[in-house]
């Protein structure tokens, strides 16, 4: 299984919405991959709520079947249709693949 995580640090305002705004549209494009993408087990966007200075704003914690999953996932149209947004929201992203 691998697991496939992003943190990400949001801008302020984005196309004349909030950040707070932009966190809502973008968990629920990120959520509603669920079951549409072969090999992805699950994936959610946790919103941080302790707000200290080392936080980020959310987390994009998936698991999928394997490395090839993850490689269909990357390329899949329906990840691809919501990168434009998430792209125009972040300042600062950091990420991590792992195996288990």
């Amino acid at each position: 299984m691998i697991k496939h995580i992003i943190l990400f640090r949001l801008k302020d305002e984005v196309g004349g919405a909030s950040k707070a705004e932009n966190i809502v549209k973008a968990k629920a494009l990120v959520e509603g991959m669920n079951g549409k993408i072969p090999g992805l087990i699950k994936v959610e966007l946790g919103i941080d709520y302790s707000a200290t200075a080392d936080s980020v704003d959310v987390a994009l914690y998936s698991e999928l079947e394997s490395r090839a999953a993850l490689e269909v996932y990357a390329q899949h149209p329906v990840h691809q249709a919501i990168l434009p947004f998430v792209r125009s929201i972040f300042e600062q992203r950091h990420l991590i693949d792992y195996e288990v």
